[in-house]
């Protein structure tokens, strides 16, 4: 935990309020908050998307455009009072005593100039620096941010450094004026878990250092708990709970903030031992807030007095709650979990009552890179990216295999490959015992029925210019062969397979939130009853609460389709509560294939024993330093000799990783499969145990 001086604070507001005019209309998006924050400490800011965070944020930047307004309340910077400033002193306090990390630092480094440069320009504007002295400092700060190699990252543009190395040159540039307040926007969203763990150290080390306050805003719990020294929590523009981080997620005291905790699957969860508890319904728009609690409308223990609207309640020491019953739900009176739905096991058939659904073998996916003009006069020959090398993956009926491994490591190359949007270079793909051909042109009606696929991003999969009655109709009446009469029947059932009414049907997809256009890209997926399904990171941008409605949804659906699933993403503990079988996937090879049930106990493969350690635990009394991987994920062009994890392996043995590939070793106890030359009996004996829910140190 940072040290905090207490004596000093940082940012005050009190009583904000900021509407934004909608067709002549005022609509309030953050209502009378208050919050507090001291240098040295770092105060989490969560809630769904629409609840107020963004506001809030530009709130205190003073930057919310002109459709934005500050109806009331004050914000202090020290001793600086923000909403006095013109916008020639606004100019001097952003970067010098305010300053930002945004969730996308693609978007926020200038392409057009090299990172050494940007960083350069805010030396010298905000600290009236020679050049000479900018640009040591320049690279002294991409040291500190711990980059390898600071003077190649100096002269690179944005585009040719990855996603964790920009995020650090962000922190870099919002850090090298010492300012008095951070602002972390989502700044690890986009992130791999293992470069999160990396960033996360580097902000903790860099605050303490220099002192600084900081608001985190994210919808990762797992963070908050782990980072964070106070915790405010917004809902539709209310801040409806402030504690402590350890308090807060010892005893939450306000109904949405249990709730958003028990959407998170915790380590160790399976959708056979606990269902998740989504929150029901939805937050509503802007300006379409119940009277009241505004929260009441999805509460699970609303009552009469709830029609009427709380304050923010003291509720203990330095800790506020706007509940009218804090104090019953203090005293273990009454739950504030939000009901469990009754779900059904899914019966998962023996590979000797059916086929297997798919079996792919030895595959292999490369592409050929285009050569300069000078290699071409070298004659040299075109080179190749090894993007999915000789894997094994099979799926038996009605079961699902999670997929998982960091960015660049080919999980989404193999979703592609399976279904036709990439040739493969060897090896089979067969479905139902059937091969497929290479190209999606290539296959059959049926074959198109029974294989279907969700994209991350159901936003860009969707045509925006129709509606969603007639997206959901075409696949019904090409695939099925079903009339016109008989496919918009269909329609009203596949929307309430997805939960949503009937009167969606008419809607465009950007009249959908983003929870409500992944439904309708599900119930797309499963209008030609497919036999396997295709998930690619489908929950990975959403909230908590609409991740865990999607996941139940999910798992209803297999349940009634008795489809089976490939589940690709990046965050184990999600893999780990919906699979059935785990496969952990790196440079393009798999590295480890488990059960769920085993994936936490060692022997783990290096890899999956570093993914495994970087996962923020939703407990802020557990916060054991995670496995750091050294270096970036290597290009795919460029594969490492012998076992591909080696340049990066914490536990690297020597000249055998470098020049010899890995044997596929079967750990005895558990089943589970493990590509490296350590026996897994000597892993087990270094690696700890996981700590799962439920579960003690071994």
């Amino acid at each position: 935990m940072v040290t905090k001086s207490a004596d000093r604070c940082v940012l005050d507001i009190k009583g904000l309020t900021v509407a934004y005019q909608q067709e002549g209309e005022w609509l309030e998006a953050v209502r009378e908050v208050s919050l507090s924050i001291h240098s040295g400490e770092t105060y989490g800011l969560v809630g769904e998307s629409g609840s107020g965070k963004t506001t809030l944020i530009l709130a205190v930047m003073n930057y919310l455009g002109d459709r934005g307004s500050i109806r009331s309340g004050e914000i202090q910077l020290g001793d600086i009072d923000l909403l006095s400033l013109n916008d020639t002193q606004l100019r001097q306090v952003w970067g010098s005593k305010i300053a930002l990390v945004p969730q996308n630092p693609q978007s926020a480094l200038n392409p057009s100039l090299q990172v050494g440069d940007q960083l350069i320009e805010i030396l010298r504007y905000q600290l009236n620096l020679s050049k000479k002295e900018a640009e040591n400092q320049a690279i002294e700060w991409l040291e500190r941010v711990h980059l390898a190699d600071p003077i190649r990252v100096a002269e690179s543009y944005p585009h040719q450094i990855s996603g964790g190395m920009q995020q650090r040159a962000m922190i870099a540039m919002a850090l090298c004026t010492a300012p008095d307040l951070l602002i972390l926007d989502e700044p690890t969203t986009n992130l791999d878990v293992t470069t999160q763990a990396v960033i996360l150290d580097l902000i903790r080390e860099l605050i303490q250092d220099q002192d600084t306050g900081v608001l985190y805003v994210t919808h990762n719990l797992g963070v908050i708990a782990q980072i964070c020294d106070r915790v405010a929590v917004m809902y539709d523009s209310d801040l409806v709970e402030d504690a402590a981080t350890h308090d807060l997620f010892s005893q939450p005291l306000h109904p949405y903030t249990q709730g958003l905790i028990d959407s998170i699957p915790h380590l160790g969860d399976t959708k056979d031992s606990i269902q998740l508890r989504a929150i029901s319904g939805q937050i509503p728009p802007i300006g379409e807030a119940p009277s009241g609690c505004v929260f009441r409308t999805r509460c699970p223990i609303a009552i009469e007095i709830c029609n009427s609207r709380p304050p923010l309640y003291l509720a203990g020491d330095a800790r506020y709650s706007r509940c009218h019953l804090w104090e019953e739900i203090d005293r273990h009176e009454i739950s504030t979990h939000q009901p469990t739905l009754v779900g059904t096991p899914v019966p998962i058939p023996t590979q000797e009552e059916q086929p297997l659904t798919l079996e792919v073998n030895d595959l292999s996916i490369h592409f050929s890179i285009r050569r300069s003009v000078a290699e071409v006069i070298r004659r040299q020959p075109a080179r190749a990216v090894r993007a999915v090398n000789q894997v094994d993956l099979d799926i038996s009926p009605g079961s699902t295999v999670g997929l998982v491994g960091e960015s660049g490591s080919g999980k989404t190359t193999i979703a592609r490959g399976i279904m036709g949007l990439e040739a493969k270079s060897n090896g089979s793909i067969e479905l139902l015992q059937i091969p497929l051909p290479d190209k999606l042109s290539q296959r059959d009606l049926e074959t198109l029925r029974l294989l279907q696929i969700v994209f991350q991003n159901p936003q860009e999969a969707l045509n925006p210019y129709l509606p969603i009655g007639e997206t959901l109709r075409r696949p019904l009446i090409r695939l099925l062969g079903l009339s016109k009469t008989e496919a918009d029947a269909r329609v009203g059932e596949l929307l309430a397979a997805v939960r949503l009414p009937p009167s969606y049907a008419g809607r465009l997809p950007g009249q959908l939130s983003g929870g409500e256009i992944q439904r309708v890209a599900l119930a797309r997926a499963i209008a030609s009853n497919p036999e396997l399904l295709v998930l690619d990171e489908p929950i990975s941008s959403l909230d908590v609460s609409v991740q865990a409605a999607i996941l139940n949804l999910v798992g209803e659906l297999q349940s009634d389709h008795q489809n089976s699933l490939l589940f690709i993403s990046h965050d184990l503990a999600i893999v780990g509560y919906l699979a059935d079988q785990i496969a952990v996937i790196y440079l393009g090879s798999l590295m480890e294939v488990t059960g769920p049930g085993d994936l936490f106990h060692p022997p783990h493969h290096p890899y999956t024993e570093a993914l495994l350690s970087s996962i923020p635990q939703v407990d802020p009394a557990s916060r054991e330093p995670p496995i750091y991987l050294e270096g970036d994920i290597p290009t795919p062009a460029e594969l490492p000799s012998g076992c591909p994890f080696h340049t990066r392996c914490p536990r690297f043995l020597g000249e055998i990783c470098t020049t010899t590939t890995p044997p596929w070793q079967v750990d005895q106890s558990t089943g589970k499969r493990i590509f490296c030359h350590i026996p897994p009996n000597d892993l087990a004996a270094v690696q700890k145990r996981i700590i799962t829910r439920g579960s003690s140190d071994a």
